[in-house]
């Protein structure tokens, strides 16, 4: 499975590539009044309207620092396009199945799938689907 690596403040995340549209550089965002807090606004994505979702919010990450969010990840969700900022997209790689640790805590949140563990560092890979139907 291929996966796209990014970053939230010091943590690394994954999302697979099968769910990802797109990855673009941060853009205006024009705020929606009255709109959940999850939602950053919306964005203008080559004529196209798509909400901008705050990740920190929803995977309930304090942002530490004042940085700019660099990227926007395009994800499909039940054939809407919906668009997520991340500090720092990092990569795109293979992941072989038997790399991914399930986690098998009663308080793990139903939205990690696993955790990808490479020899110098450790990656929490996200179900989107059921962070954004949580």
């Amino acid at each position: 499975m291929q996966v796209v690596i990014f970053k939230l403040n010091d943590e690394q995340f994954a999302v697979e590539t099968a769910k990802v549209q797109s990855i673009s550089d941060m853009m205006e965002v024009t705020k929606v009044p009255k709109a959940p807090k999850s939602i950053k606004g919306i964005i203008n994505l080559r004529g196209n309207i798509i909400p901008l979702l705050n990740l920190n919010l929803l995977l309930n990450i304090d942002k530490l620092h004042d940085g700019v969010q660099q990227n926007i990840i395009i994800v499909s969700l039940e054939e809407e396009s919906v668009g997520i900022s991340v500090d720092q997209v990092d990569e795109v790689l293979e992941v072989e199945e038997n790399m991914i640790e399930t986690i098998n805590d009663k308080d793990k949140k139903a939205y990690i799938r696993g955790i990808i563990n490479f020899k110098d560092r450790i990656v929490t890979l996200i179900d989107i689907d059921k962070l954004m139907l949580n």
